[in-house]
Protein backbone atom coordinates (compact mmCIF):
# COMPACT_ATOMS: atom_id res chain seq x y z
CA UNK A 1 0.00 0.00 0.00
CA UNK A 2 1.50 3.36 -0.99
CA UNK A 3 1.71 6.05 1.69
CA UNK A 4 -0.72 8.25 -0.21
CA UNK A 5 -3.45 5.65 0.32
CA UNK A 6 -2.73 4.97 3.99
CA UNK A 7 -5.23 6.09 6.65
CA UNK A 8 -4.42 9.42 8.28
CA UNK A 9 -3.90 9.52 12.05
CA UNK A 10 -4.05 12.95 13.66
CA UNK A 11 -1.56 13.47 16.50
CA UNK A 12 -2.54 16.45 18.63
CA UNK A 13 0.48 18.63 19.36
CA UNK A 14 1.80 20.10 22.57
CA UNK A 15 2.32 23.87 22.60
CA UNK A 16 5.55 24.95 24.24
CA UNK A 17 7.66 28.10 24.39
CA UNK A 18 11.17 27.82 22.96
CA UNK A 19 13.53 30.79 22.55
CA UNK A 20 10.67 33.26 23.23
CA UNK A 21 8.48 31.73 20.51
CA UNK A 22 5.73 29.12 20.77
CA UNK A 23 6.05 25.84 18.88
CA UNK A 24 3.55 23.07 18.20
CA UNK A 25 5.41 19.81 18.68
CA UNK A 26 5.12 16.04 18.93
CA UNK A 27 7.74 13.57 20.12
CA UNK A 28 9.33 11.69 17.22
CA UNK A 29 8.75 8.30 18.87
CA UNK A 30 4.97 8.75 18.50
CA UNK A 31 5.29 9.69 14.84
CA UNK A 32 7.53 6.70 14.17
CA UNK A 33 5.25 4.29 16.01
CA UNK A 34 2.29 5.31 13.84
CA UNK A 35 4.25 5.42 10.58
CA UNK A 36 6.15 2.16 11.10
CA UNK A 37 3.86 -0.06 13.16
CA UNK A 38 0.23 0.80 12.40
CA UNK A 39 0.13 0.87 8.61
CA UNK A 40 -1.04 4.50 8.81
CA UNK A 41 0.41 7.94 8.16
CA UNK A 42 0.67 10.49 10.96
CA UNK A 43 -0.48 14.09 10.62
CA UNK A 44 0.46 16.67 13.28
CA UNK A 45 -2.53 18.66 14.54
CA UNK A 46 -1.94 22.18 15.92
CA UNK A 47 -3.82 23.29 19.02
CA UNK A 48 -5.92 26.39 19.78
CA UNK A 49 -7.46 26.58 16.31
CA UNK A 50 -10.88 28.05 15.43
CA UNK A 51 -13.80 25.61 15.59
CA UNK A 52 -14.23 25.49 11.81
CA UNK A 53 -10.59 24.43 11.38
CA UNK A 54 -10.95 21.75 14.05
CA UNK A 55 -14.04 20.37 12.33
CA UNK A 56 -12.34 20.46 8.93
CA UNK A 57 -9.43 18.47 10.38
CA UNK A 58 -11.74 15.97 12.06
CA UNK A 59 -13.54 15.34 8.79
CA UNK A 60 -10.26 14.40 7.09
CA UNK A 61 -8.76 12.05 9.68
CA UNK A 62 -9.21 8.30 10.05
CA UNK A 63 -7.98 8.08 13.64
CA UNK A 64 -6.44 10.10 16.47
CA UNK A 65 -3.54 9.65 18.88
CA UNK A 66 -3.26 11.51 22.18
CA UNK A 67 0.39 11.37 23.22
CA UNK A 68 2.31 11.54 26.43
CA UNK A 69 4.03 14.79 27.39
CA UNK A 70 6.16 16.43 30.04
CA UNK A 71 3.17 18.66 30.75
CA UNK A 72 0.17 17.73 32.89
CA UNK A 73 -3.54 18.43 32.71
CA UNK A 74 -4.48 21.65 34.52
CA UNK A 75 -6.05 20.54 37.85
CA UNK A 76 -8.81 23.10 37.35
CA UNK A 77 -10.12 20.77 34.64
CA UNK A 78 -11.05 18.25 37.36
CA UNK A 79 -11.99 20.79 40.03
CA UNK A 80 -8.78 20.54 42.04
CA UNK A 81 -6.29 23.11 43.30
CA UNK A 82 -2.74 23.11 41.97
CA UNK A 83 -0.41 21.59 44.59
CA UNK A 84 2.94 22.29 42.88
CA UNK A 85 3.37 25.78 41.34
CA UNK A 86 6.32 24.46 39.30
CA UNK A 87 4.24 21.80 37.56
CA UNK A 88 4.45 22.13 33.77
CA UNK A 89 1.04 22.54 32.17
CA UNK A 90 -0.22 23.07 28.64
CA UNK A 91 -3.63 24.72 28.80
CA UNK A 92 -3.67 25.13 25.01
CA UNK A 93 -3.55 21.38 24.56
CA UNK A 94 -6.11 20.91 27.34
CA UNK A 95 -8.50 23.26 25.58
CA UNK A 96 -8.13 21.56 22.21
CA UNK A 97 -8.34 17.97 23.44
CA UNK A 98 -11.38 18.57 25.62
CA UNK A 99 -13.06 20.42 22.74
CA UNK A 100 -12.60 17.68 20.12
CA UNK A 101 -12.40 14.35 21.95
CA UNK A 102 -16.15 13.84 22.28
CA UNK A 103 -16.58 14.60 18.57
CA UNK A 104 -13.97 11.96 17.77
CA UNK A 105 -15.86 9.39 19.84
CA UNK A 106 -19.24 10.40 18.39
CA UNK A 107 -17.84 9.91 14.89
CA UNK A 108 -16.79 6.37 15.94
CA UNK A 109 -13.27 7.30 14.87
CA UNK A 110 -10.47 5.12 16.30
CA UNK A 111 -8.72 6.75 19.26
CA UNK A 112 -5.54 5.70 21.06
CA UNK A 113 -4.40 7.63 24.15
CA UNK A 114 -1.03 7.27 25.89
CA UNK A 115 0.15 8.59 29.29
CA UNK A 116 -0.96 12.26 29.33
CA UNK A 117 -3.54 11.26 26.75
CA UNK A 118 -4.78 8.52 29.11
CA UNK A 119 -5.13 11.11 31.86
CA UNK A 120 -6.87 13.55 29.49
CA UNK A 121 -9.42 10.89 28.60
CA UNK A 122 -10.30 10.24 32.23
CA UNK A 123 -10.70 13.96 32.92
CA UNK A 124 -12.65 14.55 29.69
CA UNK A 125 -15.22 11.99 30.83
CA UNK A 126 -15.50 13.34 34.37
CA UNK A 127 -12.76 11.53 36.30
CA UNK A 128 -9.98 12.97 38.45
CA UNK A 129 -6.24 12.55 38.92
CA UNK A 130 -3.61 12.29 41.61
CA UNK A 131 -1.33 15.23 40.94
CA UNK A 132 1.55 13.30 42.49
CA UNK A 133 1.25 9.57 43.13
CA UNK A 134 4.25 9.51 45.46
CA UNK A 135 2.83 12.23 47.72
CA UNK A 136 -0.91 11.56 47.50
CA UNK A 137 -1.33 7.79 47.23
CA UNK A 138 -0.04 4.34 48.12
CA UNK A 139 0.98 3.81 44.49
CA UNK A 140 4.73 4.26 44.60
CA UNK A 141 7.56 3.88 42.11
CA UNK A 142 5.80 4.90 38.90
CA UNK A 143 7.95 7.95 38.17
CA UNK A 144 11.31 7.78 36.39
CA UNK A 145 14.86 9.06 36.72
CA UNK A 146 15.32 11.90 34.25
CA UNK A 147 19.13 11.87 34.24
CA UNK A 148 19.69 8.31 33.01
CA UNK A 149 19.81 7.07 29.38
CA UNK A 150 16.51 6.60 27.59
CA UNK A 151 16.85 2.81 27.54
CA UNK A 152 16.90 2.88 31.34
CA UNK A 153 14.05 5.39 31.59
CA UNK A 154 11.87 3.24 29.35
CA UNK A 155 12.95 -0.09 30.81
CA UNK A 156 10.30 -2.48 32.12
CA UNK A 157 9.17 -1.32 35.56
CA UNK A 158 6.21 -3.38 36.79
CA UNK A 159 3.50 -5.74 35.62
CA UNK A 160 -0.14 -5.04 34.86
CA UNK A 161 -2.97 -7.53 35.10
CA UNK A 162 -5.11 -7.41 31.96
CA UNK A 163 -8.77 -7.98 32.73
CA UNK A 164 -10.33 -10.95 30.96
CA UNK A 165 -12.89 -10.07 28.29
CA UNK A 166 -11.82 -6.44 27.89
CA UNK A 167 -10.71 -4.83 24.65
CA UNK A 168 -7.04 -4.94 25.66
CA UNK A 169 -7.32 -8.63 26.53
CA UNK A 170 -8.95 -9.36 23.18
CA UNK A 171 -6.30 -7.32 21.33
CA UNK A 172 -3.28 -8.82 23.05
CA UNK A 173 -4.42 -12.27 24.16
CA UNK A 174 -2.46 -11.62 27.36
CA UNK A 175 -3.49 -11.89 31.00
CA UNK A 176 -0.42 -10.14 32.39
CA UNK A 177 2.31 -7.98 30.88
CA UNK A 178 5.43 -6.12 31.96
CA UNK A 179 5.31 -2.40 31.12
CA UNK A 180 7.46 0.68 31.49
CA UNK A 181 6.44 3.50 33.84
CA UNK A 182 7.18 7.19 33.36
CA UNK A 183 4.36 9.06 35.06
CA UNK A 184 4.11 11.27 38.12
CA UNK A 185 0.32 11.42 38.02
CA UNK A 186 -2.39 8.78 37.80
CA UNK A 187 -6.10 8.04 38.02
CA UNK A 188 -7.62 8.99 41.38
CA UNK A 189 -11.27 8.45 40.45
CA UNK A 190 -12.10 6.72 37.19
CA UNK A 191 -15.04 8.17 35.28
CA UNK A 192 -18.10 5.93 35.53
CA UNK A 193 -18.27 6.09 31.72
CA UNK A 194 -14.95 4.24 31.45
CA UNK A 195 -14.14 0.54 31.91
CA UNK A 196 -10.82 -0.61 33.43
CA UNK A 197 -8.82 -2.90 31.13
CA UNK A 198 -5.59 -3.30 33.12
CA UNK A 199 -4.45 -2.61 36.69
CA UNK A 200 -1.34 -2.88 38.82
CA UNK A 201 -1.19 -5.42 41.59
CA UNK A 202 -2.28 -2.82 44.16
CA UNK A 203 -5.15 -1.45 42.12
CA UNK A 204 -3.88 1.53 40.11
CA UNK A 205 -5.76 1.64 36.81
CA UNK A 206 -3.33 1.52 33.87
CA UNK A 207 -5.67 0.99 30.89
CA UNK A 208 -9.32 1.65 30.12
CA UNK A 209 -11.87 1.96 27.35
CA UNK A 210 -15.09 3.95 26.97
CA UNK A 211 -18.02 1.77 27.98
CA UNK A 212 -20.58 2.80 25.37
CA UNK A 213 -18.37 3.86 22.46
CA UNK A 214 -18.90 2.03 19.17
CA UNK A 215 -15.53 2.81 17.59
CA UNK A 216 -12.11 1.49 18.61
CA UNK A 217 -10.69 3.26 21.64
CA UNK A 218 -7.97 2.40 24.12
CA UNK A 219 -6.17 4.49 26.73
CA UNK A 220 -2.98 3.24 28.42
CA UNK A 221 -0.80 4.81 31.11
CA UNK A 222 2.49 3.27 29.92
CA UNK A 223 4.43 4.00 26.73
CA UNK A 224 3.89 1.41 23.97
CA UNK A 225 5.35 3.85 21.43
CA UNK A 226 8.86 3.24 22.83
CA UNK A 227 10.50 0.62 20.59
CA UNK A 228 7.26 -1.24 19.81
CA UNK A 229 9.18 -3.89 17.86
CA UNK A 230 10.56 -5.16 21.18
CA UNK A 231 7.15 -5.71 22.78
CA UNK A 232 4.43 -8.15 21.78
CA UNK A 233 1.91 -6.05 23.72
CA UNK A 234 2.94 -2.80 21.99
CA UNK A 235 2.83 -4.34 18.54
CA UNK A 236 -0.63 -5.75 19.21
CA UNK A 237 -1.90 -2.31 20.28
CA UNK A 238 -0.59 -0.46 17.23
CA UNK A 239 -1.69 -3.23 14.88
CA UNK A 240 -5.25 -3.21 16.26
CA UNK A 241 -5.37 0.59 16.15
CA UNK A 242 -4.08 0.63 12.57
CA UNK A 243 -6.59 -2.01 11.46
CA UNK A 244 -9.40 0.04 13.01
CA UNK A 245 -8.20 3.16 11.16
CA UNK A 246 -8.12 1.24 7.88
CA UNK A 247 -11.68 0.03 8.45
CA UNK A 248 -12.79 3.56 9.28
CA UNK A 249 -11.14 5.03 6.16
CA UNK A 250 -12.94 2.55 3.93
CA UNK A 251 -16.37 2.87 5.56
Amino acid sequence: MSSIKKPLVGIICCRREQDTHYFHMVGEKYINAINKHSGCTSVLIPVEQPDEIDQSILNRMDGFLLTGSLSNVDPQQYNDQLTDPKMLMDTSRDHTVFKVVHSIVEKKMPLLAICRGFQEMNVAFGGSLYQNLEEQSDHQGHDFERNVPHDEQYGLSHHVDIINGTALHNISGMDRAEVNSLHTQGVRELSDRLEPNAMTGNGLIEAFTIKEADGFNLSVQWHPEWQPHNSELSLSIFSAFGDACKDYSSS
